[in-house]
């Protein structure tokens, strides 16, 4: 009799194991898509509020996805580097003007372009490459002091509904860069110096924010060669990190000074971007002016909101001074970098988008907060983007 009613037992007991083990799957999937949905979730508002504006001034939303540098980029993608003169900034024709833009973006466009066609290949780049940055941000929400699982997903939110966020679903290098940044970052904090270095050097072959990527990595693998916590590991990414910016530049001054020295070659590329931009590290002397102008004197909103977005980058910076050292030395440099270039004013809430690592504090506050709050929050800031994307593309006249 006993044997008999263990035997009825087991399925009664087996069952809440059962049910355990269905609820951890479930939950698993829904962790699994749930960094993906966040981010397409609010990619895709901004998509229709452009595409609305879009309609209203009579343009196309291909137009306006591969507007500016999206053109460059296509070219390059299309025939190479060698697109013959091109005019620069004083209207002179310079035929090395086109190398100013990093290679890897034009080159994953290119190896995509058999199968979709070079507009749609460059935005399926976009696409892929900000999924991938949307999980290394869920992933980093977790490793930061006082993180967990909820602020990865905010901090994923907030990433998708940044100001001018819209260069995340455009023919722009900004979502593969955050991508292979944020991957560093998160390779850093892990302590894995090899992948570090490796994702580094990718970044240095897409944009020159890459310095401020590079100057933290090589703080961080100093810091730990110092405190001897990984033996030597950390000496692969201090030799790959520079690697990939370097390489470019230093290939880029071969190409156009052959005959110069080292220094002069390095050098080739700022000088392209002054020729061709009237951009160079001034300081932030141009920032300064241009603060002042509008603070005193400029009626025009994406003057104005080009401020807030200047304002709210060095609030945001204060507030992380206390977190990780790699996170706040990769966003000072970039802050540095991009405030401190006489670059585009109105294209500096563009640039400072990299510096993702300034929304950590902001994710980590929300998430002390009620559900509804976060909500309301979250659907404000998203829809804000969305707006601010759609009028700088539309109604703004100039590059951003």
């Amino acid at each position: 009799m006993q044997a008999s009613s263990q035997t009825v037992r087991k399925p009664d007991q087996a069952a809440p194991g059962l049910l355990l083990d269905l609820e951890e799957r479930i939950w698993r999937r829904r962790a699994l898509l749930l960094p993906a949905a966040v981010y397409l979730g609010v990619r895709a508002l901004g998509v229709v509020v452009l595409t609305v504006f879009a309609a209203l001034h009579e343009t196309s939303l291909l137009s306006r996805i591969a507007a500016w540098d999206g053109e460059w980029y296509l070219k390059i993608a299309a025939s190479g580097y060698e697109l013959g003169p091109v005019p620069d900034a004083l209207g002179h024709p310079n035929p090395h003007t086109p190398r100013a833009f990093f290679p890897a973006y034009p080159f994953l466009i290119r190896i995509l372009a058999p199968a979709f066609g070079f507009p749609a290949a460059a935005l399926v780049v976009s696409l892929v490459a900000g999924l991938a940055a949307a999980y290394g941000l869920a992933r980093l929400g977790r490793l930061v002091r006082g993180g967990s699982r909820r602020a990865g997903y905010l901090l994923v939110a907030l990433f998708a509904a940044t100001p001018m966020s819209v260069v995340l679903t455009m023919a722009y290098t900004e979502a593969l860069f955050c991508a292979l940044a944020v991957w560093t970052l998160v390779a850093v904090l892990e302590r894995r110096w090899e992948f570090a270095g490796v994702c580094c050097l990718g970044a240095g072959l897409v944009r020159s924010t890459a310095l401020a990527l590079v100057v933290a990595v090589v703080v961080a693998a100093l810091c730990a060669l110092a405190r001897r916590a990984d033996g030597g590991r950390p000496l692969v990414a201090l030799a790959l990190a520079p690697a990939g910016l370097f390489g470019y530049l230093w290939w880029t001054g071969l190409r156009v000074r052959p005959e110069s020295g080292f220094e002069a070659q390095l050098s080739t590329w700022s000088d392209l971007e002054w020729q061709g931009w009237r951009t160079r590290f001034d300081g932030g002397v141009s920032t300064i002016r241009f603060v002042a102008e509008v603070v005193t004197r400029s009626d025009s909103a994406m003057s104005v909101l080009t401020v807030a977005v200047i304002f709210g980058a060095l609030a945001g910076l204060a507030l992380l001074a206390r977190r990780e050292t790699v996170l706040v030395v990769y966003a000072a440099g970039v802050a540095v970098m991009v405030l401190g270039s006489s670059s585009l004013m109105h294209a500096k809430p563009r640039l400072l988008l990299p510096a993702f690592t300034l929304l950590v504090p902001a994710a980590l506050a929300l998430v002390k907060r009620r559900t509804a709050t976060v909500w309301w929050v979250c659907s404000g800031v998203a829809l804000a983007s969305a707006w601010f994307g759609a009028y700088a593309l539309t109604v703004w006249k100039y590059a951003i």
